[in-house]
């Protein structure tokens, strides 16, 4: 199946404006700067990218922010497989048969002593005539935090839809595998079922719709804000956040300044005519990178995953380089074996992010749902150590009084 995105021409540009999604600020309505009006940029000719090497530097802040995600996605894929059984119910020995595809690191027993709070466990029959076997559904406070996740994805739906929209016009020919898009819904905060059940109900947005107010990038919005709060007309450009204690040698210095004076390039933008290998191109790639990442719930997104759009977007091979090419604006984490692309300015001094999406809201209730099952394991397990040394003491008790 493929989506289909194709722009209204500029008589029908208004019926995306006047129903909501991504409304073009105006200075005249709501008192604010409005965006600019795109021109064709004028490029600078002559030079190629840069060839001098940066070199990777770990950064232990925004690792340790991906390292503490392990636990909430181990337990959202546990989640997912449970809810995707009829009945949304499994019996715990086909979950445990599964453990390898879910990279569950102990057993399913174990897993469900740790996280008391989301699975029931109840008795039920394989087959009639069948002995009951240990079943697992989901828990009264589980079914809770589904209905929560209900109203945040419904409060939200029009952000939904506008990354989804901005993710088919940043391709090349307004178009993108449905498969693709299967595969990084959860990045970008796209409800499981969005193909069936969000979008029919979006026709004139997801085949034909478009209007310049929807194709501003997250930098261009920057932009024209910082002119409405200072009254400077600003240009468009990256921001730019080194790791404490980086420095760049001076011929990278230099040639930073340099390729940042170039044009802002949207990555929505026409680049038919950008010579390939240019520092045009270059500035347009990190601009659709940066645009690509800032759309994702997390600010942040495994290499591979963006590759698999690599051809739609008009990426180079090389395209990967530009993540440690550009230190200041991006991160290159190795933290678990896989390559994920981290955008600085999203995150604070401390790994913090800054920018939050609102479908984080999904993410703050789930851990917060684990956390209180971690606290009342924690709380058993002392338990359990407080009556068994009460045990002991009462047969060291008894075997001495029978001794006398």
């Amino acid at each position: 199946m493929i989506l289909f995105f194709i722009f209204y021409d500029q008589t029908s540009r208004s019926s995306l404006i006047a129903d909501g999604i991504l409304r073009r600020r105006s200075a005249a309505a709501g008192g604010g700067a409005a965006l600019p009006r795109r021109r064709r940029p004028v490029f600078r000719g002559g030079g190629g990218v840069s060839s001098l090497k940066v070199p990777w530097r770990r950064d232990p802040l925004l690792d340790a922010t991906i390292e503490r995600d392990k636990k909430w996605r181990l337990c959202s894929r546990v989640v997912r497989e449970v809810l995707n059984e009829p009945g949304s119910a499994i019996a715990l020995r086909y979950l445990e048969k599964r453990r390898e595809r879910l990279r569950l690191p102990v057993k399913v027993k174990t897993f469900l002593s740790r996280n008391p709070l989301l699975f029931d466990v109840y008795q039920d029959r394989l087959r009639p005539a069948a002995e009951p076997v240990p079943f697992l559904r989901p828990s009264t406070r589980l079914t809770k935090f589904l209905r929560e996740e209900e109203r945040v994805r419904s409060t939200n739906e029009g952000l939904v839809v506008a990354k989804l929209c901005k993710l088919l016009m940043m391709s090349k020919h307004k178009v993108l595998s449905s498969e693709k898009l299967l595969h990084v819904k959860r990045d970008f905060g796209f409800p499981d079922d969005f193909l069936s059940s969000l979008v029919p109900r979006y026709p004139h947005r997801l085949r034909f719709a478009g209007g310049a107010a929807a194709s501003f990038s997250a930098a261009e919005r920057r932009a024209a804000e910082e002119t409405r709060l200072t009254g400077v007309p600003m240009r468009a450009n990256f921001e730019l956040r080194f790791p404490r204690g980086f420095s760049l040698r001076k011929e990278m210095r230099e040639w930073t300044r340099d390729w940042l004076e170039l044009p802002y390039v949207s990555p929505y933008a026409d680049v038919g005519e950008l010579r390939p290998a240019s520092p045009e191109m270059e500035k347009r790639m990190v601009g659709l990178l940066h645009e690509f990442l800032s759309l994702t719930v997390l600010r942040r997104a495994a290499v591979p995953t963006v590759g698999k759009f690599a051809e739609e977007f008009s990426l180079s091979n090389a395209f990967p380089n530009a993540f440690t090419r550009h230190p200041g604006i991006f991160y290159l984490s190795l933290k678990g074996g896989v390559e994920t692309a981290v955008l600085r300015e999203a995150y604070g001094g401390e790994g913090e992010l800054l920018d939050r999406d609102p479908l984080l809201e999904i993410k703050d209730m789930f851990e917060e749902l684990l956390e209180e099952g971690h606290r009342q394991w924690v709380e058993q397990q002392r338990t359990n150590r407080q009556s068994a040394g009460g045990s002991r003491d009462r047969e060291l008790l008894a075997s001495g009084g029978q001794s006398q």
